[in-house]
This record gives C-alpha cells, structure tokens and sequence, in this order.
C-alpha cells in the first residue's frame, strides 16, 4: 500500500520544484499605480494647460489645475491599493488545504506545500490542489467546470486511457481548480504550479493585454473631440484678431491660449473620480470589491449576462416535498417520523447517503443532502444515526443501476439492515432483471456476513443454537 513520500523527500522535492501557487505576474509598486492616474488623455491635456498657465505667468490656474490632477491621482491610488490588500487578504482565507500521506501517515498541509509524487487524499468537499492519477476511486465525482465548462460533476473510475484524450474525457484524472462533489479517492500528484492545466490557462491570462473599461473609451473619445473644437476656436480668434482687427501677433496668441485653457474643463476628471468611488462604496456594501475605480461603471454597461443556472442563478439545493410510505403519498411538512412506518424511510435515506450537513454548509449530492436536511430538521442527528447504524459495505449509485445500495449493522441489537435509495424507478424489463441480479448479489454478501459473524462467534466459544440451560456445549455459551 502507498506510504506517501517521506518528509525530508517533500521539502527536497518543494526546494526543486517550488510552492504549489499559479504566479500571478510583477506587481506594480505604489508609485507605479500612482503614476499610471495621469495615462489619461483627459489629464494629460488638464497637465498641458498648467504648464502654459505657468508660461503665461498665471500661477494660480496652475496651481489649481494640479491640485485637481493630484487629488484625484491620489484618490485613485487609494482605492487601488486598498482593493488589492483586500484581495490578497481573502486569498490568505481561502488558501486550499490537502490531506497527504507523510511516511504513511494521513498529515493535512496547506495546498501550496504539495509537491509531485505526492499522494493526496479526497472526501467529498474538497478542493483538488494539483493535477494528479487516481489511485483509488470510490464513486468519486468532481466539478470541473472552471476547467471545460460542464456544469454536471464528472464521474471519475481508474482505468487506463488509451492515445489523445481530450481534458473533459480524461476521467483517470483530476485537475487543480475542481472539487469534489461525491464520493472519496486518492491520487498520484503528476503536476504542481504553473505546471497544471489550470497553470497553462493562467499563463495565457498573463500575455492578454488590458482593455480599457467604457468610460475609459467615452473620456478618450470627450477629450480629442474637446480639444479639436477649442483648437479650431482658437485658431479662428487667433486669425480674426490678426487678420481682420490687426492685433499684434503676440497679444492675439496670448488670448487664444488663455481662451484655451479657460475651455479645459478642470474639475471634470476629479467628478468621475468621485462619483465612481461613491460607486465603489456601495458596492462594498454589497460584499463586492473593484480593484479599479473604471470598472464599476464598466459593470453597470453590462447588458447581457450568460451564466449557468445552477449554484449561479440557484442555490443549487433540493428539498424534499412529498414523501411515499405506508402505501400513500404525504407532504414532507405533515410527516411523522415518530410513526413507525414512516421512521425507517427517513433512517434509510440517511444512512444510505454520503451527504454532511454542518450548519448552513453541505456537502455532498444536492439529493443526497436534501434527504439529510429532511432529517435534520425532525430531529434526527445524521452522526448519531451513522455511528448507531455504521456501514459494512455498499454498492455505489451508478446510471445503470439507478440506486445506490448500503448493508448496515446495528451495534445496539446487532441486526443487518439492508437498504437502498432508488433515483428512478425501473421501467422494463431490463431494467428489472438488472436490479434482480444486484439484490441477489447483496443477498449473497449478507449471507457471507453472517456466516462470517457465527464463525467469530463460534471461535469466542458462543453458539447460535444454544439457550444457555440445555447443558450440551458444557456450559462454553456462558
């Protein structure tokens, strides 16, 4: 059996290959992002009327003119760096963590120390860190839709593939940036990094260009079409008053340039500025940061949305709203689990089941997790059920079978329940002979159980047959 690597071969192994993180690029200094306030055309004209105010001797337009440009550069640096600390801070949050096998034991480490060679454990809830081989697989099934765009969780096995298979098939492998919705397994971690699929995507982000949000496109556009209009007006003064009035020359060109800069809307940009930032407060308030002030009114240009359905625009849970039992069907709301018909319905739909309900978190088949709900609230504690109740053996649900089938002990009275959770009901004969075969097949390992606990029992010196008073085993049964 896999015994994991060794501690002294994973940090060798985490020195030569380097953390388990995707490179997210240089990040711009302080400076940097102050600097890149004044990439605006917009500026940049607001920048070129003080520098000829100042020429002509007119220091307080300057003055006034940069104490705008700088104020809203200033606001804008704010707000950027205070987005990016709050990002990097939910990063540090939801840093993904893994189960590994260290020297053959089970140790959890954060997800960025896992190296290649390792063998990673996984339940259902979890995050796969790395791109990995299954080993074992046990009706594991995870969401890779970050990954291909499938909505539906895919359904994983360990047999070998043969010749190219596309990613969306290969499904003797995991991926970094899926979960696991069902199930448990452990696998072979063949790449960490950049060096994973989801690394290959991000790198492919890093070489795209940055393009610039509408407003952005719309202040540009105000700007040239600004200027041009005050330079014609301008060149028209110019001309008329040394054309036609015979101003001198100098007088003329002074008068159009401070015409020029009387027409610059100063406190245009530091409006945007400041509307935009109310924007991005109330989107605060909405639990949404923008990194960048644009790109809230970026947002609000949206027009249509494609989005899939489920855990999008839905909550991507089920509730159970009838049930069938004692020959009729009831509303889930009128149910009386204290019945006796209606308590081992509930019982089996809990213990034929891997959903983990914890609080408002679930985890697991939204099916799964709707008949667990339904326990919850009447009642019965799921962990107390499973541990009273605890599972010998199971036949995972698969789309032929349409069931999952679970044999279960009590360790109270000692009976064997077998019991099982149909999704659909059979509708031909195939179908039927299908679930014929399968029952027999339980019945037969339910047998073997049984034979195998009168074995034990009979080695412990204890006999089926015997009442304990007949005096034929010689009083070994006592």
């Amino acid at each position: 059996r896999e015994t994991g690597l060794s501690q002294e071969d994973a940090a060798d192994r985490l020195a030569k290959y380097g953390a388990n993180e995707l490179h997210a690029g240089k990040q711009k200094s302080v400076l940097q992002i102050f600097l890149g306030q004044f990439a605006d055309f917009l500026v940049l004209i607001l920048i070129l009327a003080a520098v000829i105010s100042a020429c002509m001797g007119d220091v307080e337009s300057m003055i006034v003119i940069l104490a705008v440009i700088t104020m809203n550069a200033i606001l804008g640096t704010v707000q950027t760096v205070k987005a990016s600390a709050s990002l990097d801070s939910l990063k540090q949050m939801s840093a993904p963590t893994a189960k590994v096998l260290r020297d053959g034991q089970i140790v959890q480490i954060p997800g960025r120390e896992v190296v290649p060679r390792s063998v990673v454990i996984l339940e259902a809830g979890d995050s796969v860190c790395a791109d990995g081989r299954l080993l074992e697989c046990a009706s594991l099934k995870c969401a890779e839709s970050a990954l291909t765009g499938e909505s539906l969780p895919v359904e994983k096995d360990t047999e070998p593939l043969s010749g190219e298979t596309a990613l969306g098939d290969r499904k003797n492998m995991v991926f970094s940036g899926s979960f696991v919705t069902y199930g448990r397994g452990r696998f072979l971690v063949t790449a960490t990094g950049m060096d994973t699929e989801m690394g290959k995507i991000a790198q492919l982000l890093k070489n795209t260009e940055e393009r610039k949000t509408p407003l952005q496109v719309s202040l540009d556009q105000f700007g040239r079409k600004l200027s041009i209009i005050i330079l014609v007006i301008c060149a028209v003064l110019f001309g008329v008053s040394v054309l036609w009035r015979h101003e001198n020359v100098m007088n003329a060109f002074l008068i159009a340039v401070a015409l020029a800069v009387a027409a610059i809307p100063e406190a245009l940009s530091s409006i945007v500025t400041i509307v935009l930032s109310f924007g991005t407060r109330k989107m605060a308030r909405e639990n949404a940061i923008i990194r960048h002030l644009q790109a809230v009114e970026g947002l609000g240009s949206v027009s249509v949305i494609c989005s899939d359905k489920t855990g999008t625009l839905t909550q991507n849970r089920m509730t159970v709203r009838k049930l069938y039992t004692g020959g009729e069907v009831i509303d889930a709301k009128d149910a009386d689990f204290r019945d006796p018909l209606q308590e081992p319905l509930l019982r089996t739909a809990l213990l034929c089941s891997d959903a983990v309900i914890s609080g408002d978190t679930e985890i697991g088949d939204p099916t799964e997790t709707a008949l667990v709900r339904l326990g919850e609230t009447n009642g019965f504690d799921e962990d107390l059920v499973r541990n009273r109740w605890p599972r010998l053996t199971e036949i995972p649900f698969d789309s032929d079978r349409k069931m999952m089938s679970t044999v279960s002990e009590n360790k109270e009275e000692n009976p064997l329940l077998l019991q099982w959770q149909s999704h659909f009901p059979s509708e031909n004969k195939e179908d039927y002979l299908m679930g014929t075969v399968v029952t027999g097949a339980v019945v037969v390992v339910i047998v073997g159980l049984i034979i195998r606990s009168m074995v034990r029992d009979k080695k412990n010196g204890k006999s089926l047959q015997c009442g304990g008073d007949c005096g034929k085993c010689g009083g070994h049964c006592h």
